[in-house]
């Protein structure tokens, strides 16, 4: 799927993003275009059970975790990186903090987003200022600041 500045491949291992596809898209174009980028990304939409084993072989921590990015190689700048989603953990996380599924989604695809292009959260000021990036990019897209 593409938007004007992104083109955006879709790996779908989970019967649970049926119907989500769209606005995970949006919410990472609202993104691109927001912080100026332009390339690929590649977005595999999985159960918990395929983000586990990413988490485990890549960062040797058991278990799911909502999401993952795997920034792109320096050397193919228009690839972007690799985002990872765990349906079953996001699922819960929404229904726990009482929003819609559609649109935990999108506020975590947007924070995979911004993590490849070098955005953390590891102390407190770079954590306001990602937080901050995250929620604008939400608002323009009709979703409502997620850490209210």
């Amino acid at each position: 799927m593409e938007t004007e500045d992104l083109d955006v491949e879709i790996l779908v291992r989970s019967p649970l993003w049926e119907g989500h596809r769209e606005i995970l898209v949006r919410a990472l174009g609202a993104a691109a275009e927001m912080e100026n980028k332009r390339g690929e990304v590649s977005l595999l939409l999985g159960g918990d059970a395929d983000v586990a084993k990413l988490n485990k072989e890549f960062r040797g921590k058991d278990g799911p975790t909502n999401v993952l990015s795997f920034p792109g190689p320096k050397v193919e700048p228009a690839f972007l990186g690799d985002i990872a989603m765990a349906a079953e953990t996001i699922a819960e996380e929404a229904q726990f903090q009482g929003k819609p599924f559609e649109h935990h989604a999108a506020h975590l695809v947007v924070h995979g987003f911004l993590h490849l292009l070098g955005y953390d959260h590891a102390n407190p000021a770079d954590a306001d200022v990602m937080e901050g990036r995250e929620r604008a990019i939400l608002v323009s897209i009709g979703i409502a600041d997620p850490y209210a």
